[in-house]
C-alpha cells in the first residue's frame, strides 16, 4: 500500500524531531543545545529522510526549512495571524499538490520559443497548457501566433487568478479555466502541452491516447512518459536543463 505523500511528510517531520526532543528533555536546561541548532539538525535529518523515502525532490528543501523557519518566526515575535496568512497563501498556490503530486512548476522563455517552432504556421489550431500556472506559456505563444486559439487550465486558485488578470490586461485572447485537466476532452485541441511531474505522466498519457485525435501533438516539458519513446526530443538552447518531448498521436 502506497503511503500518501502528505502522510509521509508528517511522519518524516515527527521522526526527525523525536530524537532531538528526547536529547533536549534529558539534558539539563543549561547544557541543552540551543534551539536554533536543534532546528537546523531536525531540518537536515528530515531532508535526508525525504530523500531516502524517494519523495519528489522539491520536498527536501521544504522539510529542511520547515522547523528553522518556524523557529525564526517565533523568535521574531510574529503575531498569530501571520501563520494563518502564510497557510492560506500556500493553500491558494499549491491547492491539490498533496493529492496530484504536481507542484507549481513554471516554464521559461526558452521552452516557449521551442514550442512556438512546433506549432502550425499556416492553418488555425487550438492549443492548451495543462497546469498553466501563471499563464506565461499560453500568453507568450498567443502574442506570436495569431492563427491559434489558446487556453490554459489550472486548479490552484492563486495562479489561475493571476493568469486571468494577465489575460485581461493583454486583451483577453487566452482563456484560462480553473479546473482539473482530467475532466477535459483533449480531443478538442490540436496541441496539448504539459509541464507537470513524473507522477502525473502515466495517467495523462492514458488520457491523451484515449482522447486526442490522429495527427494532433502532445508535448511534455522535462518529463517523459514511462515506457513510451517520444517521436522527437528537443534539447533547449544554451545549456538549459529542460527538454521537450513530443508525440504525434
Amino acid at each position: 500500500m502506497q503511503v500518501p505523500v502528505a502522510l509521509q511528510s508528517l511522519l518524516i517531520q515527527i521522526a526527525a524531531a523525536l530524537p532531538l526532543a528526547l536529547v533536549a528533555a534529558l539534558r539539563p536546561f543549561e547544557t541543552a543545545p540551543p534551539l536554533w541548532l536543534l532546528a537546523l539538525v531536525q531540518g537536515s535529518v528530515a531532508a535526508l529522510l525525504s530523500r531516502a523515502w524517494r519523495q519528489p525532490p522539491w520536498w527536501q528543501p521544504l522539510h529542511f526549512g520547515f522547523l528553522p523557519l518556524a523557529w525564526l518566526a517565533h523568535g521574531a515575535g510574529a503575531p498569530s495571524w501571520v501563520y494563518l496568512a502564510a497557510f492560506v497563501a500556500l493553500l491558494l498556490v499549491y491547492w491539490t499538490a498533496f493529492r496530484t503530486r504536481v507542484p507549481l512548476y513554471l516554464s521559461d522563455r526558452k521552452a516557449w520559443q521551442a514550442i512556438e517552432v512546433l506549432l502550425p504556421q499556416e492553418r488555425p489550431f487550438r492549443f492548451i497548457d495543462l497546469g498553466s500556472g501563471l499563464g506565461g506559456a499560453a500568453l507568450y505563444l498567443a502574442a506570436r501566433c495569431p492563427n491559434g486559439a489558446f487556453a490554459g487550465v489550472e486548479v490552484a486558485p492563486a495562479p489561475w487568478l493571476v493568469s486571468r488578470v494577465r489575460a485581461w490586461l493583454g486583451g483577453g485572447r487566452v482563456s484560462f479555466l480553473r479546473r482539473d485537466y482530467a475532466g477535459l476532452d483533449l480531443g478538442d485541441f490540436d496541441v496539448v502541452f504539459a509541464f507537470l511531474s513524473p507522477a502525473a505522466m502515466p495517467r495523462l498519457w492514458q488520457q491523451a491516447q484515449a482522447q486526442m485525435r490522429p495527427g494532433s501533438l502532445f508535448v511534455s516539458l522535462s518529463f517523459g512518459v514511462p515506457g513510451q519513446r517520444p517521436h522527437d526530443i528537443v534539447p533547449l538552447a544554451d545549456g538549459a536543463r529542460h527538454t521537450l518531448y513530443t508525440w504525434r498521436m
